[in-house]
């Protein structure tokens, strides 16, 4: 009988162990992560009891928790940093700013910073305004930090193996996403499978696996990948297919294994759970749009929650967060508009 695949959160739990192992430089640092409480949400469960003394418990104080982290890493050693909520890596901005990111190049030579920040994330989990955001976005752009996202498609040991390699970087973890079974050997269920572009932190790209090309191609991180689906899946009904894209690594990203598929769909979505303005979506339209403009039929569509807080009350929640049914019809209504007439550039001057 076949073993189902494990949840995201055991196979986050099961990179940790395996990354323990292999690494015996490497430090937990975070808020109740020791035994037998094992993390708000079981992440680091066990870690602490085969590893003592390299699992801390610390007080609460992310600045302070992320500062230890930089020091250990400037002194040769390595370190991954969970902070409880996501939302207060706010706290953590100015250690991740000005002494994480920074420590890589200000010192004249460039300095190795083995550090991994991670960081559940997102709502749908009714716990309010302070404990339910999505704060990638704020995120982007820091030279140096690289950021990550977990998904159903990639195996989390490599994303993380890959930030401490690469380091300092920041692992965002959808915190729904935890509770749902890891998609593996290509296969999504009977109408559609994946395959990874760009290597095991690359992406991820799900397409039906009768091979039908796309009206339409959606982006998005993890957390917003069952999403995503759904979305697509709604299209197919209505005679639009769909094929999502779904990257590792958020930031800086790396369009060359999907600039083919993107120039061939003519339409693009990227649908985020962030809430509007400033979005990831903006930054890979700025990064599209000038390499394959002339094959677009429209703008880069971007999707993202409504410019508000996220309420605790599950229906009003359900109104701010971004769901399946409006990128449906976004997605829609896009691909009905009639297409621009091809641009004609104009007659070069001649003289007199």
């Amino acid at each position: 009988m076949t073993r189902p695949a494990p949840r995201c959160v055991e196979a986050l739990n099961a990179a940790l162990h395996r990354l323990f192992e292999e690494r015996p430089a490497l430090h937990l640092l975070g808020e109740d992560v020791l035994d037998p409480y094992g993390g708000a949400f079981k992440v680091t469960r066990g870690l602490s009891t085969r590893h003592p003394d390299r699992v801390r418990g610390t007080p609460i104080s992310e600045a302070g928790i992320t500062g230890v982290a930089g020091g250990l890493a400037l002194a040769g050693d390595q370190a991954i940093v969970e902070i409880m909520f996501g939302d207060f890596a706010a706290l953590a901005f100015d250690q991740v700013l000005n002494l994480i990111s920074k420590s890589v190049t200000m010192y004249g030579d460039r300095v190795p910073m083995p550090l991994v920040v991670r960081c559940p994330t997102g709502g749908h989990r009714g716990y309010g305004p302070t404990h339910s955001q999505s704060l990638q976005k704020h995120f982007l752009g820091i030279p140096d930090l690289a950021l990550y996202e977990t998904s159903p498609f990639h195996d989390p040991y490599a994303l993380l193996a890959e930030g401490l390699d690469r380091g300092p970087a920041m692992l965002f973890e959808d915190k729904v996403l935890y509770t749902r079974r890891m998609f593996r050997d290509g296969v999504v269920d009977e109408e559609y499978g994946y395959e990874l572009l760009g290597g095991p932190a690359g992406w991820a790209r799900v397409s039906p696996v009768d091979g039908t090309p796309p009206d339409a191609v959606l982006i998005c991180p993890g957390g917003t990948a069952h999403r995503a689906l759904d979305a697509a899946r709604s299209l197919r009904g209505r005679g639009l297919t769909t094929h999502v894209l779904v990257p590792a690594r958020l930031y800086p990203p790396d369009l060359e294994p999907v600039l083919p598929l993107l120039a061939g769909a003519g339409l693009i979505a990227v649908a985020e759970e962030s809430t509007e303005g400033g979005t990831w979506g903006a930054e890979i339209a700025a990064r599209v749009h000038p390499r394959i403009w002339s094959r677009l039929r429209a703008p880069v569509l971007l999707l993202s929650s409504a410019d508000s807080v996220v309420p605790s009350a599950p229906h009003l929640e359900a109104e701010v967060l971004l769901g399946a049914e409006r990128i449906a019809a976004e997605i829609e209504a896009a691909a009905a508009r009639p297409a621009p007439p091809a641009h004609r550039p104009r007659p070069a001057h001649r003289p007199r």
